[in-house]
C-alpha cells in the first residue's frame, strides 16, 4: 500500500506546506451554497461559541484506505495522524463551501471525532483537537495537487484549513452501522442523534455536533456493540 503523502503542520505563510490529498469522497464539491444551514439544535451549539471554554464539537471525515486521485494517494487515516511529528497535521483539501465555513468557525482546543469514510467499515476511530484556527489551504494553489483550484487567488483565497492534533483512539471503534441504528431509533423517540448531520447531510466532510450528540457517542465506548 502506498505511503500517505503528508506534509507537516506549521506556521502560516505564503510557502506554508501541509498534508496533501485529503478531501473525502463523501464531500460534494458541486454543492456551492456559501451559507451554512443548521438544524435548530446545531444553531444552539454554534451560538454557544463564546467565552474561554470551547463549546463546539465536530466530526471530520477522511479516507484511511489508499485511493488515487489525479495520481495522488489521498489516504489519511487516524494512524497517519498519530505518526506525524507532535501528532499534528493540517486538514487540507476541503472543497465544499459549507464544510469550509465550518472550518472557519472552529476555535482552538475544540474537539472533533476522526471519522473514517469511503472504506470497508466507516465509522469513528478517535478524537483530535483544533490546534490552529483557519488559514489559507496551500493545495488550492498547487497545480499538481488534486485539489488545485485555478479560480482561487492568493490575495483572496477561497479555501481554508485548520491544524489538528491527535488526542486518543476511541476505546472501541464506533461503526457507521451502529450509529445509524441509534439515529433511526432516536428519530422516533426524540433521542440525542435524531438530527445528526451524519445522516441528514451525509455528503458533508465537516459536520457540527451538538453537545448532546457528542456525549452520547462517547457513551457508546463503554457499551457493547448494539
Amino acid at each position: 500500500m502506498p505511503r500517505p503523502r503528508k506534509r507537516l503542520a506549521g506556521p502560516a505563510g505564503p510557502d506554508k506546506k501541509g498534508p496533501s490529498g485529503k478531501r473525502p469522497k463523501s464531500e460534494n464539491p458541486g454543492e456551492l451554497s456559501a451559507t451554512v444551514e443548521l438544524s435548530g439544535s446545531q444553531k444552539t451549539a454554534a451560538s454557544n461559541n463564546c467565552g474561554e471554554t470551547p463549546s463546539n464539537h465536530w466530526l471530520m471525515k477522511s479516507e484511511p484506505e489508499s485511493r488515487l486521485e489525479k495520481g495522488v494517494d489521498v489516504k489519511f487515516g487516524i494512524e497517519d495522524l498519530k505518526a506525524q511529528p507532535k501528532q499534528t497535521a493540517c486538514w487540507d483539501g476541503v472543497r465544499n463551501y459549507q464544510a469550509r465555513n465550518f472550518l472557519r468557525a472552529m476555535k482552538l482546543e475544540e474537539e472533533a471525532f476522526f471519522y473514517h469514510s469511503n472504506c470497508k467499515e466507516p465509522g469513528i476511530a478517535g478524537i483530535m483537537k483544533i490546534v490552529k484556527e483557519a488559514y489559507p489551504d496551500h493545495t488550492q494553489f498547487e497545480k499538481n495537487n488534486p485539489h488545485y483550484d485555478p479560480s482561487s487567488k492568493k490575495d483572496n483565497p477561497k479555501w481554508s484549513m485548520v491544524d489538528v492534533q491527535f488526542i486518543r483512539m476511541m476505546k472501541r471503534f464506533i461503526p457507521l452501522a451502529e450509529l445509524k441504528t441509534h439515529y433511526q431509533a432516536h428519530k422516533a423517540t426524540g433521542g440525542p442523534l435524531k438530527n445528526m448531520a451524519l445522516f441528514t447531510r451525509q455528503r458533508l466532510s465537516i459536520q457540527l455536533l451538538t453537545q448532546e450528540e457528542f456525549d452520547f457517542i462517547l457513551s457508546l465506548e463503554e457499551k457493547e456493540p448494539s
